[in-house]
């Protein structure tokens, strides 16, 4: 078992995923960056680069392969932060966009982060039980919101079906007596909690606060049994 917990970040571009994966490994994580162009080894920092096609989902499972490989524990802290959408070739018409590009985007956005809540699912399932578990989805409002630029239609349509998966599994696990909240803080965003762990949609409006992001991200994932329940995100109604 690692001496230390272990975080692997799904998406590791130069702003958000960067910038998370620095601050979890300034706080003791061993972190596992997974992006197009991974390199397959460590950074100065330390770091294990993965290279990965979130195109294609069944790829998904060789990253936490390699995770437990390389650190000797499966993470207990996964953050998905990747999307994908397709500019129509009409401007104005958001129904141009050909059906390949549509599922190839429904993949990024739905189909590979859902594989990755299944294998951290599984990993968590060999941690001691105390170990606090996390998994991070980064949404955005179109889940609650419809906006009318043709350019989401991708982008859109995967994010909000991630916040139904992420509501199922909210309703399951709550039927089964575990604890769901949600609390908003520097952001809004949906956090799941069952006996494995919980789950997570951070939901990001306008400019994004690359800090309080980082920040919010590792105090979720270390202290994610104290917030005050809200229920609000992908329901809109508070829930004891």
């Amino acid at each position: 078992m690692a001496a230390n917990p272990v975080v692997l970040v799904l998406g590791a571009g130069p702003r958000i995923g960067a910038s998370v994966a620095e601050k979890f490994a300034s706080n003791g994580y061993k972190v596992a960056v997974a992006s197009r162009s991974g390199s397959g080894t460590k950074t100065a920092q330390g770091i294990l680069s993965l290279k990965v096609d979130f195109t294609k989902p069944d790829t998904i499972p060789a990253l936490f392969d390699a995770v437990k490989s390389e650190f000797h524990a499966s993470p207990s802290v996964v953050v998905y932060n990747v999307a994908a959408l397709t500019n129509p070739p009409d401007k104005d018409s958001v129904l141009s966009i050909s059906a390949e590009s549509v599922a190839s985007d429904l993949n990024v956005n739905t189909i590979s982060p859902y594989v990755a809540a299944q294998q951290a699912v599984s990993g968590w399932e060999t941690l001691p039980k105390e170990t606090k578990k996390t998994f991070i989805y980064t949404g955005n409002i179109m889940n609650i919101s419809i906006v009318p630029i043709p350019a989401m239609l991708d982008l859109g349509m995967g994010k909000s079906a991630s916040a139904f998966w992420i509501g199922l599994a909210d309703t399951t696990y709550s039927a089964r007596g575990f604890r769901s909240v949600l609390q908003r803080k520097a952001l809004s965003r949906l956090f799941l909690t069952c006996s494995l762990g919980s789950f997570m949609l951070m939901s990001v409006t306008g400019m994004v606060n690359l800090r309080a992001w980082r920040s919010t991200a590792l105090h979720m994932a270390n202290s994610m049994h104290s917030w005050r329940t809200i229920r609000r995100m992908c329901h809109g109604t508070p829930r004891s």
